[in-house]
């Protein structure tokens, strides 16, 4: 039984803390150098504490029918939180976890264990590399939550990267992708640019306050190839405890404006949040 008593350690890439909620019995953050990376409710995994962890739920959600399962590619561990709750909403779910950061996956298998029979694997390697080795058409959902300290790795943004998530998704398959940026939005607009190289349908999820450049914050990118049903993204959001605004079609083109797709050669990390922006309040 895990005691509910804070956990620090340095790890590969950082100082990583379990901190408990006192809220909630068997609830954990997790740190990593201070910015808030990861929720996770033992005793509920379908708990989604986070604003940014809750739309890529409702994504998972409109991913396929109710209850299907599905194979998933996680490219960021964290504490597992969206891979605890495929298992649970999507039962019999194939799951891979690709984290770079080992001894992060060790303390979050030490504390934070896995539930019996999940199907959930998880690797010590880099996201990028991993991707690269992955089986064509092997993937019905790839989630992107790579952050080296508070930023997306450059090599996570490309148009060569966006490639190789096209070919690991199978036909139907939906990209989700947590990114963090503010006004007037140079990287995020670079990265609808990228996406839209090689996917026909683009969605991006944001609170509003962040779309109007009020704001830095976080913005979930969804790409396919198939048409992807924003009306009901839009009601799934808008009636969440955190209300959020979907963009698509000419609107979000409008929003990209005359970015262009960004190659290996030219690509940066994601900007440095504010001071405080990811701070725990």
């Amino acid at each position: 039984m895990n005691e509910a008593i804070p956990v620090h350690r340095v790890t590969d890439f950082g100082t990583v803390k379990l901190m408990p909620d006192v809220d909630r019995a068997r609830a954990w953050l997790l740190t990593v150098d201070g910015a808030p990376q990861s929720y996770v409710d033992l005793d509920d995994p379908a708990h989604l504490e986070f604003e940014y962890a809750r739309r890529l739920g409702h994504v998972l959600d409109a991913v396929a029918e109710a209850g299907r399962a599905l194979d998933v590619l996680h490219l960021g561990g964290g504490a597992l939180t969206l891979p605890r709750y495929v298992a649970v909403t999507r039962p019999g779910s194939r799951q891979d976890v690709v984290e770079a950061d080992r001894g992060l996956l060790e303390l979050v298998a030490e504390h934070l264990p896995l539930p019996d029979g999940a199907r959930i694997a998880l690797h010590a390697a880099d996201a990028r590399d991993w991707l690269s080795a992955a089986p064509a058409g092997s993937a019905d959902a790839l989630v992107a939550d790579v952050f080296g300290g508070s930023r997306v790795p450059a090599h996570l943004t490309s148009t060569e990267y966006a490639g190789e998530v096209a070919r690991v998704l199978r036909a139907d398959g939906v990209y989700l992708a947590n990114l963090a940026d503010g006004a007037p939005f140079a990287f995020l607009r670079s990265q609808l640019a990228t996406f839209a190289a090689h996917f026909g349908e683009l969605v991006l999820i944001a609170e509003p306050g962040v779309l109007r450049g009020r704001r830095f914050g976080n913005a979930v990118l969804v790409a396919a190839h198939r048409p992807l049903d924003a009306g009901a993204l839009a009601r799934r959001t808008a009636a969440d405890a955190f209300p959020a605004r979907v963009e698509h079609g000419a609107a979000l083109r409008a929003f990209t404006g005359d970015a262009r797709p960004v190659r290996d050669a030219d690509a940066v990390p994601s900007p440095e949040p504010p001071e405080g922006a990811f701070g725990i309040g």
